[in-house]
C-alpha cells in the first residue's frame, strides 16, 4: 500500500515538473530564446517518449539558431527511430531550404509523397505539413496520389477543394467542393457557406458553367439544379433561379414549397415580377390542395401592391385591377378575422390611391369588429381608420381612435405611434404646448423612426413658438401640413402663399419650401419636388429641414430620377457635412450599397 502511494506521488511529481517545464519552454520560445528553450524541449522530448510536438519545436529552436548541422543529425536519428513517419523528410526538406538547397529539399519533399503508406490518417498528416508551410502544390500533389492509392477519387474532394481556394484557383476550388458534395450530400450548406465568403462575381460564372455541365451529364441527380438555382439567388437573378426551382418541383412532384420560399426572399430583395411568378405558379398549377396556396395567393396580391407603390409608377386602371383581384380574394375566403389582414391593405388602397375614404372607412369600421380578430391587426385597423377620419375632418373620430390604442398598447410601439398621430393631431389643431409635451416624451420610444419624427416636431415647435408669441405663422403652416395629409393640395398651396406674403421674413422659409416638395412627390412630380429640396440644400444649409431635404433629395434621385451617381454624392455629403443627423448612419448604408459593397 505504501509503495503504491509512494508511485503515485512520483508519477504526480513527474507531471508537475514536465508541466512546468513545458509552460517554461513556451515562454522562452514565445520570447524568442531559443538557446534556452531548445534545452527544455530536447529534454521534454527524450522524456515524453519521442512525442511529436516536441520533436517540432526543438528542431525549430535549432533552426532559429541557424545550428543546421545539429539538425540535421536530430532529424536523422529520428528517422531511423520512426522510418514510416514521412513527416520527417518534409522536415528534413526545410532544414535544406533554410540552407538555400532548394533542390535537395525538394528531393526530400518528393520522398515524402513516394513513401507515403496506404493510410488516409498518414496522408492527411504529411498533405497539412506541406500545407503549414504554404505548399499547396505538394499538398495537393499528396491527396492526389493518396486518393489514387486509397482507390477512392473523392475522399479528398474538400481538402482539394479548401487547398485551391488558398491557390485562388476558383475553377479547381468549385469543382472540388462539388466533388465533396457528391461525396457527402451533408456538406452542401456547408460549401455554399465557403462559395458566399470566397466567390467573386466572376467566379459565380464558372460555377454555373460547371452546374451546366454536370446537370447534362447527370440528369436524374437533383442536386445540380437546386444548387443552379442557389447560385441564380446569389447573383439576384430570380427569374432564372424560378425556372430550376418549378422544373424541380414538377420532376419531384413536390407541393411547390421550394417555388414559394424563392417568393419570399425576391419579395424581400423587391423583385417583386419574380415573386409574383412563384407565387402565382403555385396558385395556377398547384391549386387549393396545395399547403402553400392561400399564403401564395395573399402574397401574390401583396408583390402585386408593392409593385405598384412602391414603383410610383401607377395608373388608375392598374389600381382598378388591383382592387378587383383584392375584392375577388375576400370573396373567395370570405370576411373575417382570417382576413384581417387583406382588409387592412385593401383599405389603405381605397383611402390613399383611389381616394375612396368612405370605401375605407366602411371596410375597417366593420373588420375592427370581428370576432376574435388579432388585437395588433385590430389597433393597425383602428390607427388607419383614425387617419381615414382625420383625412375627412372628423378630428373626434380620429383622436377617440388613436387614444384607444395607445391605451391598449401603452409601452408597445403601436402604442408610441398611436400617441404620436394623437400629438400630431393636437398640433394640427394648435394645442402646441401639450403636442411638444408628448412629441418630448416620445423621444425615449423604442422605435428609432417614432423617436426621431417626435425629435424633429419637438424642437420645431420649440423653435418656432420662440419667435412669435402669437404662434399664427406656425398654426398657418400646421393648417398647410393637415390639408397635406388630406390631400386637398390646391388649399395647402394658397395657405402656404399666405404665410409667405404675411411673414416674408420668418425662418418657416425653408419648412415651406419642404412642405411644397412633400405636395410634389405626393403628385408624383418628382423632377419639381427636387427642385424645392435642391433649394433648401443650397439656400437653408444651417436650419433644420437641411439633412432632411438632403436625404430626401438623394431618395428622389436614387429611386424616382434614376441617377445613381447624383444620390452617392448626396448621401455622402449627408454622412459627412451633417454627421450628427439621424440620418447619417442610413445615409452612409445607402452610399455603400449603391457603391456595390456588400452591406448587410
Amino acid at each position: 500500500m505504501f509503495r503504491s502511494i509512494l508511485l503515485i506521488a512520483s508519477l504526480f511529481l513527474a507531471f508537475t515538473a514536465t508541466g512546468q517545464d513545458s509552460r517554461l519552454a513556451q515562454q522562452y520560445y514565445s520570447d524568442g530564446e531559443f538557446e534556452k528553450a531548445a534545452v527544455l524541449y530536447e529534454k521534454l522530448f527524450q522524456q515524453s517518449n519521442y512525442n511529436d510536438y516536441y520533436f517540432d519545436r526543438y528542431v525549430e529552436c535549432l533552426l532559429s539558431l541557424e545550428e543546421f548541422d545539429e539538425c540535421e543529425k536530430v532529424i536523422k536519428k529520428q528517422l531511423k527511430r520512426d522510418p514510416e513517419n514521412v513527416q520527417l523528410y518534409v522536415t528534413y526538406g526545410k532544414l535544406f531550404e533554410r540552407q538555400v538547397n532548394d533542390e535537395q529539399a525538394e528531393a526530400q519533399y518528393q520522398k515524402a509523397i513516394e513513401l507515403m503508406p496506404r493510410d488516409q490518417l498518414a496522408i492527411t498528416k504529411l498533405a497539412n505539413a506541406f500545407t503549414t508551410l504554404a505548399k499547396y502544390d505538394l499538398a495537393i500533389e499528396t491527396y492526389e496520389k493518396g486518393a489514387a492509392l486509397l482507390k477512392d477519387s473523392q475522399i479528398f474532394a474538400y481538402n482539394l477543394g479548401e487547398l485551391y481556394r488558398r491557390k485562388g484557383d476558383s475553377a479547381k476550388m468549385a469543382e472540388s467542393y462539388l466533388n465533396s458534395i457528391d461525396s457527402d450530400p451533408a456538406r452542401a450548406n456547408t460549401v455554399k457557406a465557403i462559395f458566399q465568403r470566397y466567390l467573386l462575381p466572376e467566379d459565380y460564372e464558372v460555377l454555373k458553367t460547371q452546374l451546366y455541365s454536370r446537370i447534362q451529364s447527370r440528369p436524374d441527380n437533383d442536386f445540380y439544379p437546386e444548387m443552379l438555382s442557389w447560385v441564380f439567388i446569389q447573383q439576384k437573378d430570380y427569374q432564372n433561379a424560378f425556372r430550376q426551382l418549378r422544373a424541380l418541383d414538377r420532376r419531384l412532384h413536390e407541393n411547390g414549397g421550394r417555388v414559394y420560399r424563392l417568393g419570399e426572399i425576391a419579395s424581400n430583395d423587391k423583385d417583386y415580377e419574380a415573386a409574383i411568378q412563384a407565387y402565382e405558379y403555385i396558385v395556377r398549377d398547384k391549386g387549393p390542395n396545395s399547403t402553400y396556396y392561400i399564403d401564395a395567393k395573399r402574397e401574390a396580391l401583396r408583390c402585386k401592391r408593392k409593385q405598384l407603390v412602391d414603383g410610383y409608377d401607377y395608373t388608375r386602371e392598374a389600381l382598378l385591377q388591383l382592387e378587383a383581384e383584392y375584392d375577388s380574394f375576400l370573396d373567395e375566403f370570405g370576411r373575417s378575422k382570417v382576413t384581417a389582414n387583406i382588409i387592412l391593405e385593401e383599405a389603405e388602397l381605397e383611402a390613399l390611391y383611389l381616394n375612396d375614404l368612405d370605401k375605407a372607412i366602411a371596410m375597417l369600421s366593420e373588420m375592427i369588429e370581428y370576432p376574435n380578430v388579432n388585437p395588433t391587426i385590430q389597433a393597425y385597423g383602428k390607427i388607419n381608420l383614425a387617419d381615414y377620419y382625420l383625412m375627412k375632418g372628423e378630428i373626434w373620430e380620429a383622436t377617440l381612435l388613436y387614444s384607444q390604442v395607445d391605451k391598449a398598447f401603452k409601452e408597445d410601439p403601436i402604442g408610441h405611434e398611436a400617441r404620436f398621430r394623437n400629438a400630431k393631431l393636437s398640433y394640427y389643431s394648435g394645442d402646441f404646448q401639450w403636442a411638444q409635451a408628448q412629441f418630448d416624451i416620445l423621444k425615449a420610444s423604442t422605435s428609432k423612426l417614432i423617436a426621431n419624427d417626435a425629435l424633429d416636431l419637438s424642437v420645431f415647435i420649440m423653435d418656432n413658438l420662440g419667435l412669435d408669441t402669437t404662434a399664427t405663422a406656425l398654426q398657418l403652416y400646421a393648417d398647410a401640413e393637415l390639408l397635406v395629409f388630406q390631400n386637398r393640395f390646391g388649399e395647402a398651396f394658397q395657405k402656404l402663399d399666405s404665410l409667405r406674403q404675411n411673414f416674408p421674413s420668418h425662418t418657416l422659409q425653408d419648412d415651406l419650401l419642404y412642405l411644397e416638395a412633400q405636395i410634389y412627390k405626393k403628385k408624383r412630380d418628382y423632377t419639381k419636388a427636387a427642385e424645392l429640396l435642391q433649394k433648401i440644400v443650397d439656400e437653408h444649409k444651417e436650419e433644420i429641414r437641411a439633412d432632411n431635404a438632403l436625404y430626401e433629395l438623394a431618395q428622389l434621385y436614387e429611386k424616382q430620377l434614376n441617377d445613381p451617381e447624383k444620390a452617392m454624392a448626396l448621401y455622402e455629403t449627408l454622412f459627412i457635412d451633417y454627421s450628427g443627423s439621424t440620418f447619417a448612419v442610413e445615409a452612409r448604408k445607402r452610399y455603400r450599397q449603391l457603391r456595390g459593397d456588400n452591406v448587410q
